[in-house]
C-alpha cells in the first residue's frame, strides 16, 4: 500500500551539467558525457531505493530538457531554426526549434538509459516521455499547420518509444502533460485522443503527469494569479477518468486544489503530490501523512501513490535527496496508521 514514486526529473550533479537550471549546459562531452550520464542514473537510482522510494525513475539524467531530450531524435525538425515562443499561453518565452518536415523517429530515443536503468533497479521502474499536447506548446510548426495533425505525428512517434520501454522492462510509462492544466478545452478536443494514441498497445502501466509546473518564477507568478481556490483540474479530470490511461500524477500539497476533486478520477490510481517541489523546506513524514489521510477521504488507499508534485531538476541536490527521504518516511507512517 501507498507505493511511492516521484513526478520525473531529479537535480543533476555538478560534475555533469550546471545545476539549480531547467536547461543546463553538459560539463562533458563525447564518450565522457555518456559514461557521467550513466554515472548519474546508477547514483540516483540507489538514492531514490535508500530512500524508500518504491517505483524509481531514471531522474532524467540523459536529458537537458523533458521535452527537448526527445524530440533530439526526432526526424523532421530543424534545430538551427530556432524561434522565440510563448510556452503555456505565454507564461514564459523559450527559442525553440522548428517542425520543417513529416515526424517520424530516428530509431530508439531511450534504449541506453531505459536499459541501464532497469538493469540496476531493484524493484519498480517509471519512464517519462514528454505527452503530445505538451510538445505542440513547446516547438514552432512550419509544416502540418494544424495542432491536432501535430499532435497525432508526435503521438505516433512517441508511441514507438513506449512500446518499446515496456519491451525493455518498465513497469509504467507517464506522459508529462503539464499543457492539460492551461488548454482544458483542447484536452477534451483532441488531447485526450492524442494520449490515447501514445499509449495505444503498451504492455505496461500507463500514467500522465498534470501539474502547475516547476518551482521557477514564471509558474510560481502564475500560481498566485490563480485566486484562493484551483480548479483547472476540474474541468478535465472527468475526461480523464474516462481515459485508457491507468494513473494520474496530482499536485496536492501546499496547492490550492480543493482535494474533493480527486472525486473526479474515479477509477483511476492517483500519484498524489504529497512533496513541494517549489521550496526548499522539506517536508517532515507527519506531513506527508497528513496529505495522504486527507486523500484517502476522496480515493480509495490502496490506489494512492504517494509522489512528488513535479520534476526536481532545478532544485538543490541535498534537498532534493532529503525531500525524497521524507517521502519514503511519511509513506511508511501512512502505512502503519492506515494499513
Amino acid at each position: 500500500m501507498f507505493e511511492t514514486t516521484i513526478a520525473g526529473s531529479l537535480p543533476k550533479p555538478a560534475w555533469l551539467a550546471e545545476t539549480h537550471k531547467l536547461w543546463p549546459r553538459w560539463k562533458l562531452e563525447g564518450d565522457a558525457l555518456a559514461e557521467a550520464k550513466g554515472d548519474a542514473t546508477i547514483l540516483w537510482i540507489k538514492q531514490q531505493e535508500d530512500a524508500g522510494i518504491d517505483m524509481v525513475t531514471d531522474g532524467e539524467q540523459s536529458r537537458q530538457h523533458f521535452v527537448h531530450g526527445f524530440l533530439e531524435r526526432v526526424e523532421g525538425i530543424d534545430f538551427d531554426l530556432k524561434v522565440e515562443l510563448g510556452i503555456r499561453n505565454n507564461r514564459y518565452k523559450a527559442m525553440v526549434p522548428t517542425v520543417v518536415g513529416p515526424l517520424r523517429l530516428k530509431g530508439r530515443v531511450h534504449a541506453a538509459e531505459a536499459r541501464l536503468a532497469r538493469a540496476h533497479a531493484n524493484g519498480k521502474l517509471k519512464f517519462t516521455l514528454p505527452g503530445p499536447m505538451t510538445i505542440v506548446d513547446t516547438i514552432a510548426d512550419n509544416h502540418y499547420g494544424d495542432r491536432t495533425k501535430l499532435a497525432m505525428a508526435f503521438a505516433e512517434a512517441l508511441n514507438e518509444e513506449a512500446r518499446a520501454l515496456a519491451a525493455d522492462g518498465v513497469d509504467m510509462v507517464q506522459f508529462d502533460e503539464p499543457a492539460f492544466n492551461v488548454y482544458m478545452d483542447d484536452v477534451k478536443r483532441w488531447g485526450i485522443d492524442a494520449l490515447h494514441r501514445a499509449a495505444e498497445g503498451v504492455t505496461c502501466r500507463t500514467g500522465v503527469h498534470i501539474c502547475y509546473g516547476y518551482g521557477i518564477k514564471a509558474n510560481l507568478d502564475w500560481k498566485d494569479s490563480l485566486g484562493s481556490e484551483w480548479r483547472q483540474y476540474e474541468e478535465i479530470f472527468p475526461a480523464l477518468a474516462q481515459s485508457r490511461i491507468d494513473a494520474v500524477s496530482v499536485e496536492c500539497i501546499h496547492s490550492r486544489v480543493p482535494v474533493r476533486l480527486l472525486e473526479l478520477l474515479a477509477g483511476k490510481d492517483v500519484m498524489l503530490g504529497v512533496i513541494d517541489v517549489a521550496s526548499d523546506k522539506v517536508e517532515t513524514p507527519e506531513e506527508v501523512a497528513g496529505v495522504i489521510e486527507a486523500a484517502m477521504k476522496h480515493v480509495p488507499k490502496e490506489r494512492i501513490l504517494p509522489c512528488t508534485n513535479c520534476g526536481m531538476a532545478p532544485m538543490d541536490r541535498g534537498i532534493a535527496l532529503a525531500k525524497l527521504e521524507a517521502l519514503g518516511a511519511g509513506a511508511r507512517l501512512a502505512r502503519e496508521r492506515f494499513g
